[in-house]
């Protein structure tokens, strides 16, 4: 039985989605690709319920997203919970003055930016990204919210790839995935 922060039935329905993509974006890796359960209306409406339902409508003032498929979900829940949207960018993709955080890949470097007023202080942000992987990503887009003037109120994925450590990196702050591996 697949599990979850929300329970093994919101698990099985992203499992049901998910498919396995030998050796991409290089070999030796196995992608997880959740693009059928964002074109499944009523799997993809589950899952942006699941999120909404665990951290509660009030618990958040703005969403940000990570991108990209990040800001699939958080479009969603910004959409259906009446809250703005932010984006968590890779660097050089906006426009205006951004505050950017760097953070290491097994094959390099990599900077996520965010606009230095994309929140009010002390704005309540639940991020959301699809996988959480490493941790690498998550922890840096957590960084950049506090530095931009954000308070985290949560952080959701809809895949986590526990045996990678991401969710020890991230502590003490609290992870939700709907699905576990």
């Amino acid at each position: 039985m697949p599990a979850g922060d929300s329970g093994p039935d919101v698990a099985a329905g992203v499992s049901e989605h998910v498919l396995d993509v030998p050796d991409f974006p290089q070999s030796g890796v196995m992608f997880k690709d959740l693009t059928p359960l964002f074109a499944d209306p009523t799997g993809f409406r589950r899952a942006i319920d699941a999120i909404i339902a665990y951290h509660g409508v009030e618990s958040f003032d703005v969403v940000a997203g990570v991108e990209a498929r990040g800001f699939v979900i958080a479009a969603a829940v910004a959409y259906a919970t009446g809250t703005g949207v932010v984006p968590v960018r890779k660097a050089g993709k906006l426009p205006r003055n951004t505050v950017a955080a760097s953070y290491a890949l097994e094959y390099g470097e990599a900077t996520l930016e965010v606009h230095a007023d994309a929140f009010h202080a002390g704005e309540r942000v639940l991020v959301v990204d699809d996988v959480l992987a490493t941790g690498g990503t998550a922890e840096a887009s957590l960084d950049l919210v506090e530095r931009a003037g954000g308070r985290v109120a949560g952080f959701s994925v809809l895949l986590e790839l526990g045996f990678l450590g991401g969710r020890q990196r991230l502590a003490p702050r609290p992870v939700h995935a709907l699905l576990t591996v």
